[in-house]
């Protein structure tokens, strides 16, 4: 594939590339890249926050890359100090190894297993005595360390920070030393740690590996990053109905961000179907990912069977209207509301939908010969065809 086409598939998803430029150098030297991306075994089930990375290191692998998932078994007996406020609870050994393996297990349903080298840091972490330590040390400063947002925050307001936290980003750089990394795939909340891998990378003689980043995928709430610990999650080992009802769930602007994370999908072509056909369409592609073809299938006539029984406008004439553009003019004219200022208010409060899309904007125009389904407060519905 040409090297335009590969950056493309690579580009989909992703907030920055550090730097594009030597990317392009990289694959223009028609060689299998070395990709690599890091996961701790903080907890033992992966979810769809997870799977934004594994999806990224798949397309390098479709792309012909040789791929390292890397399990960070002694790095997570640390943990990961991104974003947290206060010192983080550290994992024994045996939490660690347990939560490995069932990694091991899941990412097969993303990666292709006869192509994907699985590797732990403690295989090179553990064996460091004390002098390798201290050297690996001298490669940084306090200041340097203390210039990243989250320790900085901890230490202005006289909280705690472990020297073992001081220690993470080192051990996470070193890594890429040890697989010789051309590319590290990550979060856009580790970049401090990412950046830290080019930097050791020249330290040791080697060429700085290009870092790439994607967003962090919000979770059911909307507000939140995806995470087990804020219940905002989707595991990927979940139920299929699940799974489906999760995704219906999600509202229709966070809907887009899922369909470009965590599919291939064509975007424009996304961006033209109906929102409740999208969003059906976008959990039976999540579903058909990690259970197959026939659980998707079944799950989407589950969904439909339980969302007609509920659903107030199945029963419900459908009316045949004069096109009266605005929808405002249509509501008053007919005397479902008393009037504009009314309509307004109820904007305002978001109780007005159309085709299950809450109305933000008062200025909503209709089109003709399209049908329409007008949720008017709580116990107002309308099936309407406009002429």
């Amino acid at each position: 594939m040409d090297i335009k086409k590969q950056l493309e598939m690579i580009k989909r998803g992703v907030v920055e590339i550090i730097s594009e430029k030597e990317l392009i150098s990289k694959l223009e030297k028609k060689r299998p890249l070395v990709v690599k991306a890091g996961f701790d075994p903080s907890a033992p089930d992966i979810h769809l926050g997870h799977t934004v990375l594994l999806r990224k290191l798949r397309h390098f692998q479709d792309l012909g890359h040789r791929i390292f998932f890397l399990i960070g078994d002694f790095t997570g007996m640390i943990g990961d100090p991104t974003g947290r406020s206060e010192v983080r609870k550290r994992l024994t050994e045996t939490e660690v190894s347990e939560n490995a393996k069932t990694y091991k297990k899941q990412v097969f349903k993303i990666l292709d297993e006869k192509k994907t080298e699985v590797v732990f840091n403690s295989a090179w972490l553990a064996k460091m005595t004390l002098k390798d330590t201290l050297e690996l040390m001298a490669h940084t400063t306090v200041s340097q360390v203390l210039a990243r947002a989250d320790f900085n925050e901890r230490y202005k307001s006289g909280k705690d920070i472990s020297f073992l936290e001081f220690m993470y980003p080192l051990l996470q750089a070193y890594d890429s030393v040890e697989l010789k990394a051309d590319v590290e795939l990550g979060g856009s909340d580790q970049k401090f740690n990412l950046l830290m891998g080019r930097e050791l990378q020249k330290d040791f003689g080697q060429e700085s590996q290009v870092v790439i980043m994607t967003p962090l995928l919000l979770g059911l709430d909307g507000v939140n990053k995806m995470s087990k610990s804020l219940g905002n999650h989707i595991g990927i080992d979940e139920l299929p109905e699940e799974i489906f009802g999760k995704i219906m769930s999600i509202s229709d602007e966070l809907m887009l961000q899922y369909y470009e994370l965590l599919t291939d999908e064509n975007l424009d072509e996304v961006k033209k179907m109906h929102p409740m056909e999208a969003k059906k369409n976008l959990a039976k592609n999540i579903v058909k990912q990690y259970h197959g073809e026939n659980l998707a299938e079944t799950s989407l006539k589950d969904f439909e069977n339980k969302f007609q029984k509920r659903d107030p406008f199945t029963k419900l004439k459908l009316e045949t209207e004069p096109l009266r553009a605005n929808l405002c003019d249509f509501l008053v004219q007919d005397k479902i509301l008393p009037s504009k200022g009314e309509y307004r208010r109820l904007i305002g409060q978001g109780a007005i939908e159309v085709n299950d899309t809450r109305l933000k904007e008062p200025d909503f125009q209709l089109e003709p010969s399209k049908e329409y389904h007008i949720k008017v407060g709580k116990k107002r519905f309308l099936k309407i065809l406009f002429k």
